[in-house]
């Protein structure tokens, strides 16, 4: 007998109970193993946006520096910082962004639309004990 008859004719002495406990182990194998898998249903979803983007801060309303620069990294949708602070947002697929950032005692939150490699929209927060608000254009830098 062949190896490979040997090792058929041990899974056949398994019951029926024995196979299906160790399905969810060959399932999570499957996936691990598919060559781009989810990340890459994820990527094609949300990915368009990825790389590292360039913002310019605007104030509109109040007493905070206006015109700085702040940059960001995307990568599956989710927005991270590509500089200092705690940054945390999501792009969806449609473009949607909703971001939030800390800088020491500094906070704001912003949303906008980003679109090929531009993006623009609008922010509020607290900057140095100063409420502010104001508008964002981003670039992206491939």
């Amino acid at each position: 007998m062949t190896r490979f008859q040997r090792l058929v004719a041990r899974f056949d002495d398994f019951s029926i109970l024995r196979r299906l406990r160790w399905f969810p182990a060959v399932a999570v194998l499957a996936v691990v193993a598919a060559p781009g898998g989810a990340e890459a249903a994820r990527g094609r979803a949300v990915g368009g946006y990825d790389g590292t983007w360039n913002v310019v801060f605007a104030t509109t309303r109040g007493n905070c520096s206006s015109g700085y620069s702040f940059p960001f990294t995307v990568i599956g949708g989710r927005v991270l910082s590509a500089g200092g602070g705690r940054v945390s947002g999501s792009v969806n697929r449609a473009g949607a962004v909703a971001v939030s950032v800390s800088v020491g005692a500094s906070r704001a939150s912003g949303g906008g639309r980003l679109a090929g490699a531009y993006g623009a929209g609008s922010w509020r927060g607290i900057i140095t004990g100063d409420y502010c608000s104001g508008t964002w254009q981003a670039t992206r830098g491939y």
